[in-house]
Order: C-alpha cells, then sequence, then structure tokens
C-alpha cells in the first residue's frame, strides 16, 4: 500500500496544464525542451539567461543536449541582475544576425525578462520604451514579428514566466519601465523542481518574499477579479506551507515545487493589480541594485499597516485561509515579520542600502509614478511615498 501511495504522489508531481499559457510541470520536465521547440517550430533558438547560470554545468548541458537534437542553439547572457535597454538591444542584434527564430529565456528574472523582451523586440522598428505598459501603448507593436517564447524558470520569484510583461531599466533616466504586450506571454513554460535545488538560502528567501508580496498585493488591490483573489489565496496558503521548508532544505522537491507553482500563481493574480510594496521597491532597485525581492520583503510590513484601513477584512480573510489561530491584521503582520527574520530579512531598508536624504524626494517622485502606484487600495500622495521610505529606513511601523 505504501508503494502504491509513493506511485502516486510521483505521478500527481507532474502535470501538464493550459492557464494563463501552457505549462509543463514536474521534475526533470527539463528533458522536455527539444519537444517545446518542436512544437513552436524553433530550430534556431536563442538561448537567453544571465552570465553565471551560462557558466554552470547546468546549462551547458542543457545546450549540448539541444544541439545533440539537431537544434542550431546559441547562447546570449550578457544581462545585469536589474537588465537595462542595452542588455535587450544587444540581445536582439545577436537574435537577427544568427537568424534566429524563438527564444528559450532561461533562469531567474532578469535572465527571463530580457528573454521575453529579446522576442518582442526582434520584430519591432520603435524604441523599446513606446511599449511602456501605459494605456494602449501596446498596441503600437507588430504582433505578427513576434518570436515563439519558451520560459524555464530557475527561481521560484518573479512569475515572469506566466507575466505578459517584462521589466527593463531605462539607462538614461534610472527609472524601471514596465514593457508590455500580450504576447510577451511565453507559449510554453517548463516549471522543472530540479533546476532549483541548488538556489542558495539567501536567494531563496528573497525571491519566495517577491512572490509572497505579488500574491499579496494582487489580493488587496481594488478591484472585481474572482479568479485573481482565488489563485492569490492559494498561492499565499503555499507558500506559507513551503517557503521555510525550501529554504532549510534547498533539496526538499516537494517544497521546491510547490514554490515555484506559487510564483507563477503570484504573476497570473497581480494582473488585477499590485501596490506600494512594488512602488517603493522599484526605485531602489533602479537606483541602488537592490535585489528586487528582497526590497519588495523589506517594504511589505510598511506598506501593510500604512494600507490597514483599507485592507483589515482582507487581511482577515487571508488569515482565516492560512488558518491562523487567530483571524486578525495584528496576527497576519506578526506572521510576516517573524517569517523575515526566520529568513534572515533585515527589518530596515538601512540594513541594506545608504539611502541619502538628498535622494527621498527622487525615490518618492519615481515611485509616485510607478504603474503600480494606482494599483494601491488607498490612494498615494507624494508625501505619503516619502513617509514609507523614511518609515523603512528608521524602521518604524504605522500605527
Amino acid at each position: 500500500m505504501s508503494q502504491q501511495k509513493t506511485r502516486y504522489k510521483l505521478v500527481k508531481m507532474v502535470s501538464n496544464w493550459n492557464y494563463p499559457t501552457t505549462v509543463w510541470f514536474g521534475e526533470q520536465r527539463i528533458k522536455d525542451l527539444h519537444l517545446a521547440c518542436k512544437q513552436l517550430k524553433i530550430k534556431r533558438p536563442l538561448f537567453v539567461t544571465d552570465k553565471e547560470l551560462a557558466q554552470s554545468e547546468m546549462v551547458k548541458k542543457i545546450v549540448e543536449d539541444l544541439k545533440n537534437k539537431s537544434l542550431q542553439t546559441k547562447t546570449y547572457s550578457n544581462i545585469k541582475g536589474n537588465p537595462v535597454g542595452s542588455n535587450v538591444s544587444e540581445g536582439v542584434e545577436i537574435f537577427i544576425k544568427g537568424k534566429h527564430d524563438g527564444v528559450i529565456a532561461f533562469g531567474g528574472g532578469s535572465g527571463l525578462d530580457v528573454g521575453k523582451a529579446v522576442a518582442f523586440m526582434s520584430g519591432q522598428s520603435r524604441p523599446i520604451w513606446d511599449f511602456e505598459d501605459i494605456g494602449d501603448y501596446w498596441t503600437r507593436a507588430n504582433s505578427d514579428e513576434i518570436a515563439p517564447i519558451i520560459a524555464v524558470p530557475t527561481t521560484a520569484g518573479t512569475g515572469s514566466e506566466t507575466g505578459r510583461a517584462s521589466v527593463i531599466v531605462n539607462e538614461k533616466t534610472g527609472v524601471k519601465k514596465i514593457i508590455f504586450h500580450p504576447k510577451i506571454l511565453p507559449s510554453i513554460v517548463i516549471l522543472d523542481p530540479v533546476l532549483t535545488v541548488n538556489l542558495p538560502p539567501k536567494l531563496t528567501a528573497a525571491t519566495g518574499m517577491d512572490a509572497l508580496a505579488h500574491n499579496l498585493e494582487a489580493f488587496c488591490a481594488p478591484g472585481f477579479h474572482p479568479m485573481a483573489d482565488g489563485i492569490a489565496l492559494e498561492g499565499m496558503y503555499l507558500i506559507k506551507k513551503w517557503l521555510i521548508v525550501a529554504f532549510n532544505d534547498g533539496k526538499n522537491l516537494e517544497a521546491r515545487s510547490n514554490m515555484l507553482v506559487a510564483a507563477s500563481m503570484g504573476s497570473t493574480a497581480f494582473q488585477k493589480g499590485l501596490g506600494a510594496i512594488h512602488s517603493l521597491s522599484h526605485p531602489i532597485n533602479s537606483v541602488y541594485n537592490v535585489h528586487h525581492g528582497l526590497s519588495n520583503a523589506i517594504f511589505m510590513p510598511y506598506v501593510l499597516t500604512f494600507n490597514k484601513k483599507e485592507i483589515e477584512k482582507k487581511i482577515i480573510k487571508i488569515s482565516r485561509y492560512l488558518d491562523f489561530k487567530e483571524e486578525t491584521f495584528s496576527s497576519f503582520l506578526n506572521w510576516i515579520i517573524a517569517l523575515r527574520k526566520e529568513l534572515n530579512i533585515p527589518h530596515k531598508l538601512s540594513d541594506v542600502v545608504n539611502v541619502k536624504k538628498e535622494d527621498l524626494n527622487k525615490l518618492s517622485s519615481m515611485a509616485l509614478e510607478d504603474p503600480s502606484t494606482s494599483g494601491n487600495p488607498k490612494r498615494l500622495e507624494l508625501n505619503d511615498l516619502k513617509t514609507m521610505y523614511q518609515h523603512s529606513i528608521e524602521g518604524k511601523l504605522f500605527n
């Protein structure tokens, strides 16, 4: 009987589904990468990833396997942790010169975002900034010339594999921009937990908190979107159950699997909207090059307490779904603070970066203009954002 249960468990952890795109999930599904290329009629894929991963034995083996399957594959990896426009334009140049017909976006958020943007921009004549996520800017694009995309995440955080946007820093302005088009959504996603087992605990923590921020802000965003709300609730439940396990035991494939799914769920859910956690993070990421998941984790309690009046009923609902003994705003906030401590995440922004006082106005202005700001449950003014920055530097929560 125990053998039957084990077999059933293994079968349950391998699956295909279609929401919001085609997802191939399970251990060792990376071996099906050539089949994904075949299905999308990709014969000359450009493999886009970051420099560190490009040098890993894991990536070298994957690329070699593709070549052995008669796929003429080249790798592009000149990508910053917070990717910039020149990373995309350089990738596009290589894509066109190599006569590639599709992109395999591989890695964490930087590799996925750049890979998606390269596939998108390979068929455009306008600058990438003309497709910022504003109004109907996306309609400016030539939709017929967007190359097919296969996304393979190696972290459980951004969920970019199920997103219709790429986040790229404009080097001239130093501002993070969200580049949007429906067809930036990858056609096939491979979620293989084996690819995440070597992720260091520090990055497991930061990316896991990024996934939590996506699900949390999506659920708290105003508006009517029951599907997004349901996905966000279950995403948070999986994170509560499995993030600490993955942090403490990176080789636990069940934990890694559930965190991968929770990250994809967060990106799926936040089509409803995000909020001030992301508004505050994006300027810090672009100006100080702080990891996005880490900054999201730091800002989380400050934004929660700022928004308390508007979100308290929703937080109580989350607390109920997560099976807290006390279904209150305070119990949820205390869990967030305790979780960050267990993951060795600092309570204050000043523990990570020295934000100059003269930069506060600039950062606050950038945050106010960020697309995430409009999704915050409480209307935001410039002084609100400046105050949240100050509180996060001092470690002072709103009463």
